[in-house]
């Protein structure tokens, strides 16, 4: 079921975006945030710690999820997600470290990592889940050919997703071969889900998830199953509904 909100730019998206994880915020009493990386959120985050400042939002009963990690670079590292995410959001809320959980990447037995983070959520519900999509219809590093039925994996990266990340880089032999994602079982367990996407690229993966046939080609696609999915897109990215 989805609630699909267009917008002009990107951000107003951004808005309207914050506008929906506020009240997830406000709304609970120990709300569990499932959160992404990449570009995507920076500008729902930045307006996150802007409220936090300005109007004083409390994030202390606040428990995080997120979605993926690289395999293989130390925490500290600075293109690890732990990393993008202490940047881009929590070191500007007062949300406690011991209620922030992102795989760990450089484990010493990442199977046993991916078993560890499934349990972990199974003890909290995530309340709300934002999701970004890429332009092959990928959530989390779930890609095209991804069984609907995972939980939290190992993904071998395609060369196309790591020419993308290339750019943070000093090289693509610098960007990592694996990273640990949820599933899309895993995602799919959420009580809401926020997709978010900007972009004429963006256009054939928002159409493939909300017209297209429910199939492994397009894993956004498996959200045709949830029944509470909000969409927030700028007119490009909504371009070919």
């Amino acid at each position: 079921m989805f609630k699909i909100i267009v917008v002009d730019n990107y951000d107003e998206a951004s808005s309207e975006a914050f506008k929906v994880m506020k009240e997830e915020v406000v709304g609970n009493d120990k709300p569990v945030l499932g959160l992404a990386t990449g570009s995507t959120p920076i500008g729902l985050y930045k307006k996150m710690q802007a409220d936090h400042k300005a109007n004083g939002t409390s994030y202390k009963n606040v428990v995080t999820f997120n979605l993926d990690e690289y395999i293989g670079l130390p925490k500290d590292h600075d293109q690890t997600y732990y990393t993008f995410m202490h940047e881009n959001l929590f070191d500007g809320l007062d949300i406690p470290e011991s209620n922030i959980h992102i795989p760990v990447g450089d484990s010493t037995d990442v199977p046993a990592e991916c078993v560890k983070y499934e349990e972990a959520m199974k003890e909290y519900n995530i309340d709300i889940q934002l999701l970004g999509i890429g332009a092959n219809g990928h959530i989390g590093f779930n890609e095209p050919g991804t069984s609907f039925d995972t939980l939290t994996h190992i993904v071998e990266l395609k060369e196309k997703t790591r020419q993308d990340n290339a750019r943070f880089f000093g090289s693509i032999d610098d960007v990592p071969t694996q990273a640990i994602t949820m599933g899309i079982s895993t995602i799919l367990k959420s009580k809401k889900i926020l997709m978010v996407a900007t972009g004429e690229n963006k256009a054939d993966a928002i159409y493939g998830m909300i017209k297209g046939p429910i199939s492994e080609d397009c894993p956004a696609s498996a959200l045709q199953n949830h029944d509470n999915v909000i969409v927030i897109v700028d007119k490009a990215a909504a371009s070919k509904l």
